[in-house]
């Protein structure tokens, strides 16, 4: 198994990227991760359980998070994730050549999935989305809605604490200490990262009947930051999708109790769609 780390350009800032490579490899999984951690995250478990499998891996750190430059929990805009993506595809067909692609977006990656397939129609085998980012469980009150629309157009730039709670994310104390011990994880989220993600989560769930590529779900619903009802709101009109609610299951369904399970779902549900 070969592992690199790389740097690539978009929108002015150097953004940091990793692949895995194993020695037999049936497909290439482009993973997306949330708001405030990194691409590390995934390399305790998801990673090797993928490549165990014979499927490359190839993600990279958001604007403003991980090993990527920028103010931290800030964004150019929204296009600019999109555009972000491409740039990972570019360098995916560079390292794995043409070989079959799978998207994989977890909670604010999901969103950027959904709307990357919905809007840039890229040439994929299909995606997988866990907790995706659609609406948020809790709402803000109305008059922070109206101060961070304010800030957004004098202030875009300016970061203000997201509020998560780390207990929110595991039903397991060790993977809780876990991201709070994490020195690349951060609480920081700008107006112009927030607003333009909670419209594209609107967008996703009104677009959703154009979905043109074999989709697997998957949320939990004790998920105390990502409204699971949005999620099955989404799989209702989207063709091609298949939905599966984990009970009681916390935001970050690869590192709560049931993970064996979503990894072995993604993986066989990936499996019959080669």
């Amino acid at each position: 198994m070969k592992h690199q780390e790389f740097y690539f350009n978009s929108h002015k800032k150097q953004l940091f990227g990793q692949y895995w490579m194993p020695q037999k490899i049936k497909a290439v999984v482009l993973l997306v991760h949330g708001m405030g951690e990194h691409s590390g995250r995934y390399s305790d478990f998801v990673v090797p359980e993928l490549i165990y499998k014979q499927f490359g891996v190839i993600t990279f750190d958001h604007f403003g998070h991980g090993h990527s430059e920028g103010k931290r929990g800030h964004c150019p805009g929204y296009q600019a994730l999109l555009d972000s993506v491409k740039e990972v595809f570019k360098k995916t067909e560079e390292v794995f050549g043409n070989i079959p692609v799978f998207l994989y977006g977890h909670s604010m990656g999901g969103n950027v999935v959904l709307n990357y397939i919905m809007r840039r129609q890229p040439g994929i085998k299909g995606a997988v989305v866990t907790s995706p980012f659609l609406k948020l469980a809790m709402q803000p009150p109305k008059w922070k809605m109206i101060v961070g629309r304010v800030m957004q157009k004098v202030y875009p730039s300016i970061t203000l604490p997201s509020g998560v709670d780390p207990k929110t994310i595991s039903r397991i104390d060790s993977e809780v200490q876990k991201y709070m011990d994490d020195k690349l994880v951060h609480d920081k989220i700008s107006p112009n990262f927030s607003f333009p993600v909670m419209e594209a989560g609107e967008f996703a769930i009104d677009k959703s009947h154009t979905l043109s590529v074999p989709l697997l779900v998957l949320h939990g619903t004790g998920d105390k930051l990502i409204d699971h009802k949005a999620t099955v709101e989404f799989a209702k009109t989207a063709p091609y999708t298949t939905l599966k609610l984990y009970e009681d299951a916390y935001h970050e369904l690869h590192n709560d109790m049931e993970r064996e399970d979503v990894i072995n779902t993604i993986i066989e549900w990936m499996e019959s769609n080669l």
